[in-house]
């Protein structure tokens, strides 16, 4: 079949045969720099995809630590919440074992005092 091909050249003259020539040869050097481009545009558009998805769990984690990071920032008040009410009912009891502490001490000296009294 390659000579139905090239028996559109035959009368040519050299000179216009050597052009045909020239011409195929840089349009089979296109073919292949075209190919080449092709499969560098393919790899890149791969490249990029990559990246994309990338990007996107690089979000997806940001905001899922985002919310981690809220819930500990609740989770923290809360405590501190309930700390400042343990404080707050130690000192309560603290004050009332130190009332309680007078009563007795006072309840001891009567009691003494009472005491004595009866010795005498």
């Amino acid at each position: 079949m390659s000579w139905a091909v090239e028996e559109w050249k035959e009368g040519l003259s050299p000179k216009v045969l050597q052009k045909i020539h020239e011409l195929e040869s840089q349009v089979d050097k296109l073919k292949k720099e075209r190919q080449q481009r092709q499969f560098q545009l393919e790899s890149l558009e791969a490249a990029l995809q990559k990246q994309k998805q990338k990007v996107e769990n690089e979000k997806n984690e940001a905001a899922t630590l985002k919310r981690e990071n809220q819930s500990l920032m609740e989770l923290c008040d809360s405590l501190e919440k309930a700390k400042q009410k343990i404080s707050h009912d130690l000192q309560v009891k603290e004050s009332q074992v130190n009332i309680q502490s007078g009563q007795l001490n006072s309840s001891k000296k009567d009691i003494e005092r009472l005491e004595q009294e009866l010795k005498r």
